[in-house]
Protein backbone atom coordinates (compact mmCIF):
# COMPACT_ATOMS: atom_id res chain seq x y z
CA UNK A 1 0.00 0.00 0.00
CA UNK A 2 1.67 3.17 -0.92
CA UNK A 3 2.28 5.78 1.76
CA UNK A 4 1.19 8.78 0.17
CA UNK A 5 -2.49 8.28 1.27
CA UNK A 6 -3.32 11.58 3.53
CA UNK A 7 -4.53 9.66 7.05
CA UNK A 8 -1.80 6.97 6.30
CA UNK A 9 0.94 9.79 5.81
CA UNK A 10 -0.15 11.62 9.15
CA UNK A 11 -0.08 7.72 11.09
CA UNK A 12 3.22 6.67 9.75
CA UNK A 13 4.32 10.63 10.59
CA UNK A 14 3.08 10.34 14.12
CA UNK A 15 4.11 6.74 14.91
CA UNK A 16 7.90 8.08 14.18
CA UNK A 17 7.56 10.59 17.19
CA UNK A 18 6.67 7.78 19.61
CA UNK A 19 2.78 8.77 19.27
CA UNK A 20 0.80 5.08 19.04
CA UNK A 21 -1.68 5.38 16.16
CA UNK A 22 -5.40 3.46 14.67
CA UNK A 23 -7.55 4.08 12.13
CA UNK A 24 -11.13 5.25 12.61
CA UNK A 25 -14.02 4.80 11.03
CA UNK A 26 -17.07 6.90 10.18
CA UNK A 27 -18.64 8.27 13.09
CA UNK A 28 -15.71 8.48 15.19
CA UNK A 29 -15.51 4.59 15.94
CA UNK A 30 -12.88 2.23 15.83
CA UNK A 31 -13.29 -0.80 13.03
CA UNK A 32 -14.68 -3.33 14.54
CA UNK A 33 -13.11 -6.82 15.45
CA UNK A 34 -12.86 -9.73 13.13
CA UNK A 35 -14.82 -12.63 13.75
CA UNK A 36 -12.12 -14.22 14.92
CA UNK A 37 -11.37 -11.46 17.58
CA UNK A 38 -15.13 -11.27 18.50
CA UNK A 39 -16.30 -11.00 21.94
CA UNK A 40 -12.71 -11.08 22.63
CA UNK A 41 -12.70 -14.69 22.45
CA UNK A 42 -9.07 -14.40 21.28
CA UNK A 43 -7.68 -13.69 24.71
CA UNK A 44 -7.35 -9.38 23.36
CA UNK A 45 -4.36 -7.44 23.09
CA UNK A 46 -1.19 -7.80 25.43
CA UNK A 47 -1.88 -3.80 25.77
CA UNK A 48 -5.08 -4.85 27.17
CA UNK A 49 -4.01 -6.96 30.44
CA UNK A 50 -5.72 -10.22 29.48
CA UNK A 51 -5.52 -13.48 29.36
CA UNK A 52 -3.79 -14.30 26.26
CA UNK A 53 -2.42 -12.18 23.47
CA UNK A 54 -4.13 -11.87 20.17
CA UNK A 55 -2.43 -12.73 17.06
CA UNK A 56 -4.59 -11.12 14.76
CA UNK A 57 -3.02 -8.79 12.24
CA UNK A 58 -6.40 -6.78 12.11
CA UNK A 59 -7.32 -3.63 13.43
CA UNK A 60 -9.35 -5.12 16.14
CA UNK A 61 -9.57 -4.17 19.96
CA UNK A 62 -10.31 -0.60 19.62
CA UNK A 63 -7.50 1.70 21.61
CA UNK A 64 -5.05 -1.48 22.13
CA UNK A 65 -4.71 -1.82 18.51
CA UNK A 66 -2.98 1.28 18.74
CA UNK A 67 0.49 1.21 17.29
CA UNK A 68 3.94 3.01 16.51
CA UNK A 69 5.39 -0.02 14.78
CA UNK A 70 5.33 1.12 10.77
CA UNK A 71 5.16 -2.55 9.88
CA UNK A 72 2.33 -3.28 11.33
CA UNK A 73 0.85 0.10 10.27
CA UNK A 74 1.49 -0.40 6.14
CA UNK A 75 0.51 -3.92 6.54
CA UNK A 76 -1.98 -5.37 4.24
CA UNK A 77 -4.16 -6.45 6.52
CA UNK A 78 -4.47 -2.53 7.69
CA UNK A 79 -4.66 -1.48 4.14
CA UNK A 80 -8.54 -1.82 4.09
CA UNK A 81 -9.19 0.19 7.24
CA UNK A 82 -6.73 2.88 5.24
CA UNK A 83 -8.67 3.32 2.27
CA UNK A 84 -12.16 3.95 4.05
CA UNK A 85 -10.99 5.54 7.24
CA UNK A 86 -12.41 8.40 8.61
CA UNK A 87 -9.71 9.69 10.83
CA UNK A 88 -6.59 8.62 12.71
CA UNK A 89 -6.65 8.25 16.13
CA UNK A 90 -3.66 8.39 18.61
CA UNK A 91 -3.43 6.61 21.81
CA UNK A 92 -3.26 9.44 24.71
CA UNK A 93 -1.76 7.25 27.56
CA UNK A 94 0.57 5.09 25.23
CA UNK A 95 2.05 8.41 23.95
CA UNK A 96 2.35 9.66 27.42
CA UNK A 97 0.25 12.30 27.50
CA UNK A 98 -3.46 13.08 28.63
CA UNK A 99 -6.09 15.05 26.78
CA UNK A 100 -8.49 17.18 28.41
CA UNK A 101 -11.90 16.74 25.45
CA UNK A 102 -13.49 20.31 25.84
CA UNK A 103 -16.81 19.35 24.04
CA UNK A 104 -18.48 22.90 23.79
CA UNK A 105 -18.10 26.42 24.01
CA UNK A 106 -19.22 26.56 27.71
CA UNK A 107 -16.79 23.52 28.54
CA UNK A 108 -14.31 25.60 26.40
CA UNK A 109 -14.92 28.89 28.90
CA UNK A 110 -14.66 26.70 32.19
CA UNK A 111 -11.37 25.61 31.11
CA UNK A 112 -10.09 28.97 30.44
CA UNK A 113 -10.58 30.06 34.20
CA UNK A 114 -10.04 26.74 35.97
CA UNK A 115 -7.29 24.61 34.03
CA UNK A 116 -3.35 25.78 33.18
CA UNK A 117 -2.46 26.60 30.57
CA UNK A 118 -0.71 24.25 27.93
CA UNK A 119 -1.18 22.97 23.85
CA UNK A 120 -4.53 23.00 22.35
CA UNK A 121 -5.86 21.27 19.83
CA UNK A 122 -9.69 23.15 17.78
CA UNK A 123 -12.26 19.98 17.17
CA UNK A 124 -15.06 20.39 15.59
CA UNK A 125 -17.34 22.14 18.37
CA UNK A 126 -15.04 22.69 21.19
CA UNK A 127 -11.04 21.79 21.98
CA UNK A 128 -8.48 19.16 22.89
CA UNK A 129 -6.30 20.61 25.93
CA UNK A 130 -3.02 18.43 26.00
CA UNK A 131 -0.93 17.50 29.40
CA UNK A 132 2.18 15.73 29.84
CA UNK A 133 1.34 12.80 31.98
CA UNK A 134 -0.89 9.55 32.11
CA UNK A 135 -4.20 9.31 34.50
CA UNK A 136 -7.22 7.02 34.39
CA UNK A 137 -9.68 8.32 31.46
CA UNK A 138 -13.13 9.22 32.98
CA UNK A 139 -15.97 10.76 30.58
CA UNK A 140 -18.44 13.08 31.58
CA UNK A 141 -16.43 14.57 34.66
CA UNK A 142 -18.38 17.72 34.51
CA UNK A 143 -20.84 19.06 31.13
CA UNK A 144 -18.74 18.60 28.06
CA UNK A 145 -15.76 17.36 29.81
CA UNK A 146 -14.06 13.95 28.87
CA UNK A 147 -10.65 13.21 30.19
CA UNK A 148 -8.82 10.84 27.68
CA UNK A 149 -5.70 8.81 28.49
CA UNK A 150 -5.22 5.73 29.42
CA UNK A 151 -7.21 2.64 27.71
CA UNK A 152 -8.73 5.28 25.69
CA UNK A 153 -8.03 7.23 21.97
CA UNK A 154 -8.30 10.04 21.13
CA UNK A 155 -8.87 11.71 17.52
CA UNK A 156 -5.75 13.68 15.95
CA UNK A 157 -6.84 16.68 14.77
CA UNK A 158 -2.84 18.51 14.06
CA UNK A 159 -0.33 20.08 15.98
CA UNK A 160 -2.17 22.44 18.06
CA UNK A 161 -0.56 25.72 19.45
CA UNK A 162 1.08 26.37 22.92
CA UNK A 163 3.53 24.78 24.82
CA UNK A 164 2.77 20.97 26.60
CA UNK A 165 2.64 21.65 30.35
CA UNK A 166 2.66 18.88 33.19
CA UNK A 167 -0.70 17.22 34.38
CA UNK A 168 -2.07 19.93 37.12
CA UNK A 169 -3.65 18.34 39.96
CA UNK A 170 -6.80 20.48 38.63
CA UNK A 171 -7.21 18.03 36.12
CA UNK A 172 -6.49 14.16 38.58
CA UNK A 173 -9.22 15.84 40.82
CA UNK A 174 -12.29 16.18 38.36
CA UNK A 175 -12.10 11.84 38.27
CA UNK A 176 -12.10 11.80 41.96
CA UNK A 177 -15.20 9.27 42.61
CA UNK A 178 -15.96 9.68 46.48
CA UNK A 179 -14.31 11.29 49.38
CA UNK A 180 -12.07 9.20 51.38
CA UNK A 181 -12.82 8.83 54.81
CA UNK A 182 -11.34 11.66 57.21
CA UNK A 183 -7.76 11.81 57.71
CA UNK A 184 -7.94 13.25 61.52
CA UNK A 185 -10.55 14.51 62.95
CA UNK A 186 -12.19 17.68 61.84
CA UNK A 187 -11.70 20.83 64.16
CA UNK A 188 -13.78 22.84 65.36
CA UNK A 189 -12.68 25.77 63.76
CA UNK A 190 -11.34 25.79 59.98
CA UNK A 191 -8.35 27.17 60.03
CA UNK A 192 -5.99 28.10 56.79
CA UNK A 193 -2.40 27.73 56.66
CA UNK A 194 -0.50 31.21 56.60
CA UNK A 195 -0.07 32.70 52.96
CA UNK A 196 3.09 31.37 51.72
CA UNK A 197 2.96 33.69 48.09
CA UNK A 198 2.82 37.15 49.67
CA UNK A 199 -1.57 37.05 49.78
CA UNK A 200 -1.25 37.34 45.99
CA UNK A 201 -2.12 34.95 43.50
CA UNK A 202 0.60 34.09 41.28
CA UNK A 203 -1.24 32.16 38.57
CA UNK A 204 -2.87 35.36 36.78
CA UNK A 205 -4.81 38.64 38.20
CA UNK A 206 -6.91 38.66 40.72
CA UNK A 207 -10.08 38.55 38.69
CA UNK A 208 -9.06 35.03 37.60
CA UNK A 209 -9.28 33.85 41.21
CA UNK A 210 -12.71 35.30 41.88
CA UNK A 211 -14.12 33.86 38.31
CA UNK A 212 -12.71 30.29 40.19
CA UNK A 213 -14.87 30.55 43.32
CA UNK A 214 -17.78 32.51 41.25
CA UNK A 215 -17.75 28.80 39.27
CA UNK A 216 -16.42 26.19 42.39
CA UNK A 217 -19.99 28.13 43.84
CA UNK A 218 -21.94 27.63 40.58
CA UNK A 219 -20.71 23.86 40.23
CA UNK A 220 -21.90 22.90 43.73
CA UNK A 221 -25.23 24.75 43.64
CA UNK A 222 -26.12 23.39 40.30
CA UNK A 223 -25.46 19.68 41.28
CA UNK A 224 -28.97 17.55 40.94
CA UNK A 225 -27.37 14.70 42.50
CA UNK A 226 -24.25 12.92 44.47
CA UNK A 227 -23.77 16.03 46.50
CA UNK A 228 -21.23 14.65 48.61
CA UNK A 229 -18.66 13.72 45.92
CA UNK A 230 -19.37 17.05 44.17
CA UNK A 231 -18.85 19.20 47.09
CA UNK A 232 -15.38 17.20 47.80
CA UNK A 233 -14.09 17.28 44.09
CA UNK A 234 -14.71 21.07 43.96
CA UNK A 235 -12.84 22.02 47.12
CA UNK A 236 -10.10 19.70 45.74
CA UNK A 237 -9.99 21.57 42.77
CA UNK A 238 -10.26 24.84 44.24
CA UNK A 239 -7.46 24.01 46.58
CA UNK A 240 -5.53 22.46 43.95
CA UNK A 241 -5.31 25.80 42.02
CA UNK A 242 -5.14 28.21 44.93
CA UNK A 243 -4.15 26.03 47.73
CA UNK A 244 -0.33 26.66 48.48
CA UNK A 245 -0.36 30.52 47.11
CA UNK A 246 -2.01 32.29 50.24
CA UNK A 247 -4.66 33.39 47.88
CA UNK A 248 -7.22 32.55 49.81
CA UNK A 249 -9.18 33.65 52.36
CA UNK A 250 -11.33 32.85 55.19
CA UNK A 251 -14.29 34.61 53.29
CA UNK A 252 -13.47 32.61 50.37
CA UNK A 253 -13.70 29.51 52.32
CA UNK A 254 -17.10 30.69 53.60
CA UNK A 255 -18.60 31.35 50.47
CA UNK A 256 -17.78 27.82 49.39
CA UNK A 257 -19.17 26.08 52.67
CA UNK A 258 -22.35 28.96 52.36
CA UNK A 259 -22.79 26.98 48.74
CA UNK A 260 -22.48 23.74 50.03
CA UNK A 261 -24.87 24.22 52.99
CA UNK A 262 -27.85 25.75 50.75
CA UNK A 263 -27.70 21.94 48.93
CA UNK A 264 -28.41 20.64 52.39
CA UNK A 265 -24.50 19.82 53.71
CA UNK A 266 -23.57 20.20 57.48
CA UNK A 267 -20.87 22.62 58.46
CA UNK A 268 -19.21 19.34 60.16
CA UNK A 269 -19.16 17.40 56.40
CA UNK A 270 -18.12 20.91 55.37
CA UNK A 271 -15.29 21.00 57.60
CA UNK A 272 -14.26 17.60 57.11
CA UNK A 273 -14.15 17.19 52.95
CA UNK A 274 -12.11 20.91 53.06
CA UNK A 275 -9.83 19.23 55.23
CA UNK A 276 -9.31 15.64 53.19
CA UNK A 277 -9.14 17.56 50.29
CA UNK A 278 -6.12 19.38 51.59
CA UNK A 279 -4.91 15.95 52.53
CA UNK A 280 -4.91 14.51 49.32
CA UNK A 281 -3.21 17.21 47.63
CA UNK A 282 -0.60 17.26 50.62
CA UNK A 283 -0.81 19.73 52.12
Amino acid sequence: MSPTLPLLHTALNLSASGVPVLPLRRGKLPFGNCRTCAGNACGGRPAMKTAGACACPRVCHGWAAATTDPAVITAPAWAPMWRTAAAVAYHPGGAGVTVVDLDDADAVAWARTALPATRTVPTTRGEHWIYRGIMRSVNAVRPGVDIKSTMSYARYLGPGTGTVTALPDTVRALTAREEPRPARPAQAALRLPAPTGGGECPHRAPAYLERGITMAEQRITSATSAVHVTVYRTFLAVLSVHGRCGCLTDAHVRRLFAAAQAKGETARHCTDAWANARTALGM
